[in-house]
């Protein structure tokens, strides 16, 4: 195939020059080098493609039919390069994104519309979807990276953390209080006795507060599962028990006291968030522009 591109490259620049002189200096060969290419592919082809005159060579109707298709297809070709360098000048890529609904509004949101007006070339595709899903994904190649909390080690998945977070437990002042007044003042009292509102099952976070709550030997009989923070925190607001949020995310509430933190003799490790994608893959040029500029 390789053999057969160049004579029809050579055949593109005869019949463009009109002469075989004309193709001889823009291909930088020979005219006898020249003629036997266009030989040869006459010979493939068994076609004659040139009428040869002394005032240079003119196309046959074969040659006509077979010149408008080669031509075609160089003028793709020139397009494509164009296009591509003008990828490579504009920053023009695509990235898809697994995160979670949570970091997606508090982590990733905030940074993006910063990076969409300084990169506009760039398409983003983001899927809201839990965690297990975002690395299933990225196992299966569906998505070309994810935001996403630190999990147990995945040989298939290369992890870069950005961040720690912290998780706490939050309540309002008067549901703080009314506890206190049924004299169940120690941590574990507080927890086990209070209602206690958590993710659901099916959620990491939910998985990694569970096991802290076992190590500390805390049991709530009154538990209110949700999907989502943002409900966690609502729910926390008015006063419906103690909600286990991440502490960036309520800064506002505990800075304003509508929200306050419950101590801890033994505080909730913190854990890192970060980006992963699959081992065997090679970051395209957009997303490596998009994780540098996220974690400068």
């Amino acid at each position: 195939m390789e053999q057969n591109f160049n004579l029809y490259h050579t055949f593109y620049i005869v019949a463009t020059c009109g002469s075989i002189s004309g193709a001889a200096k823009q291909l930088y060969i020979s005219q006898p080098a020249i003629s036997k290419s266009i030989n040869k592919l006459e010979q493939h082809l068994q076609l004659s493609l040139f009428y040869r005159t002394s005032k240079g060579v003119t196309l046959t109707a074969e040659g006509e039919i077979l010149y408008k298709q080669v031509a075609t297809a160089f003028q793709a070709l020139k397009q494509g390069e164009q296009k591509a360098r003008q990828a490579a000048a504009l920053g023009i890529g695509s990235i898809s994104i697994g995160v979670s609904t949570t970091l997606c509004k508090y982590i990733l949101l905030p940074y993006l519309q910063n990076f969409i007006a300084q990169n506009p070339h760039i398409k983003i595709s983001i899927s809201c979807q839990s965690t297990n899903q975002t690395v299933a994904a990225l196992k299966n190649g569906s998505i070309d990276i994810g935001l996403i909390g630190e999990i147990p080690t995945q040989d298939e998945l290369f992890f870069y953390p950005i961040q720690e977070i912290e998780d706490v437990f939050v309540t309002t002042e008067s549901y703080m209080q009314n506890l206190q007044a049924r004299n169940e003042l120690s941590e574990r009292s507080l927890l086990s006795n209070a209602t206690l509102m958590l993710l659901d099952k099916q959620n990491l976070t939910r998985q990694y507060i569970d096991i802290y709550l076992s190590n500390q030997n805390i049991a709530s009989e009154q538990l209110i599962e949700v999907t989502t923070l943002d409900l966690l925190i609502e729910f926390a607001k008015i006063g419906l028990g103690i909600a286990c949020v991440i502490k960036d995310f309520v800064k506002e509430e505990l800075t304003d006291g509508t929200l306050i933190q419950l101590p801890l003799n033994t505080p909730i490790p913190k854990r890192k968030i970060g980006f992963a994608y699959h081992t065997s893959a090679n970051p395209n040029p957009a997303i490596q522009k998009f994780i540098a500029e996220f974690i400068s």
